[in-house]
């Protein structure tokens, strides 16, 4: 479990095998080494060190993974959003993150606003429920709130901290970022739903048996 508060910024220092699955060594800014089996927020996405040492680790990315997120666009000398795992005791500075990437979105536009920026990312149609204004939102890893929203499309407002610290700030129209929806907002989504099924399904032969109703059948 993450907050969506990047620590800071790691550098992939080597990728190999694929195209199914790949490893990748990190160069992180953390003074301890991550230990063996350790959850590791990379750009939103929760992955588990296989391995360490003195500034960095090494994650394998497997087939899931890779089919659901933006690993695999990423190649040696690229910047990543860090984030450790969140402690029992430790703030909750951002929101609930999992780490579980829902689905890729792409960078609209960023443009300056004040002394930080706004950015709009278009999403997929099926998150689209899950999306709400002024709802919290996970993007390549930052917890950000949803200050405009339009059909396919959100706007987040970026501000400096997040700039300096994050990757955001070298975000482009058309670039490929990780989405993480509120999970809080996705259980109560789902339970809706569900329920709304529940409520229409059919009045059927096993319905009714299941609910102590006996249905005898007339011969003429």
């Amino acid at each position: 479990m993450f907050t969506g508060i990047i620590e800071g910024q790691g550098t992939i220092e080597g990728r190999s095998g694929g195209p199914e699955e790949i490893r990748l060594r990190i160069a992180t800014p953390f003074e301890d080494v991550p230990g063996r089996g350790e959850s590791i927020a990379v750009d939103g996405v929760c992955l588990t060190a296989v391995g360490g040492g003195a500034g960095w680790f090494e994650a394998v990315v497997s087939p899931e993974t890779l089919s659901r997120t933006t690993l695999g666009d990423r190649s040696a000398g690229d910047r990543v959003n860090l984030e450790r795992a969140l402690r029992m005791g430790d703030r909750l500075g951002g929101h609930l993150v999992q780490g579980h990437v829902d689905a890729v979105g792409r960078v609209e536009s960023m443009s300056p606003e004040g002394s930080g920026a706004r950015m709009s990312i278009a999403f997929p149609e099926d998150l689209a429920a899950f999306i709400v204004l002024k709802g919290s939102v996970t993007v390549d890893g930052v917890s950000l709130t949803v200050a405009m929203r339009r059909d396919g499309a959100f706007e987040v407002a970026l501000i400096p901290e997040t700039l300096e610290v994050t990757g955001l700030g070298s975000r482009r129209a058309g670039d490929r970022v990780n989405l993480e929806v509120d999970l809080i907002g996705r259980y109560v989504v789902e339970a809706v739903r569900g329920r709304a099924s529940r409520e229409a399904a059919p009045v059927t032969r096993e319905l009714l048996d299941r609910h102590g109703f006996a249905v005898e059948e007339v011969v003429p």
